[in-house]
């Protein structure tokens, strides 16, 4: 494991019927290897408080003490999205159409590895972002990490 938004499939087809089964919405898994620390990103309609994830807590713990899938220790966060929420999924990228959002890059792209600018569309799996005044089509696969941009962070 690297320090990488894109956690393994397994890692997060293992806890989607957990965090699903208490009734959230699991909007995805990073694990940062320098901290040793799993975080899940957890939602719901209603929010999203400490008592939620606590409970989440809980019973992802429980799974991936039977299922073992990191080596070596590392410690459990569960948390809301919050305001800069980070974008897992391609449908993530869809659903937030129109807002700003930062990119950082796997591997640099026209000698980049940071963007910043507003999500105009997904084209299959690129991601179209105008950032002052400029285009980009940025390859889906290419992207290691990427959040929402609050509004009064523009």
């Amino acid at each position: 494991f690297e320090s990488s938004m894109k956690v393994s499939k397994e890692l997060t087809d293992l806890l989607q019927p957990v965090v699903e089964g208490l009734g959230f919405e699991l909007v995805g898994v990073e694990f940062d290897g320098h901290q040793r620390t799993l975080r899940i990103y957890i939602d719901h309609p209603d929010g999203v408080g400490l008592d939620e994830c606590s409970k989440v807590s809980y019973q992802v713990s429980g799974v991936l003490d039977v299922e073992d899938p990191i080596p070596g220790r590392y410690q459990l966060e569960v948390s809301s999205p919050g305001m800069d929420r980070p974008l897992f999924t391609l449908e993530h990228y869809e659903r937030f159409v129109g807002t700003n959002v930062r990119l950082q890059m796997a591997r640099p792209l026209d000698g980049r590895r940071r963007f910043k600018g507003r999500l105009l569309q997904v084209e299959g799996d690129e991601i179209l972002l105008s950032e002052e005044g400029k285009e980009y089509r940025i390859p889906y696969a290419l992207i290691d990490r990427a959040r929402l941009l609050p509004d009064f962070e523009k």
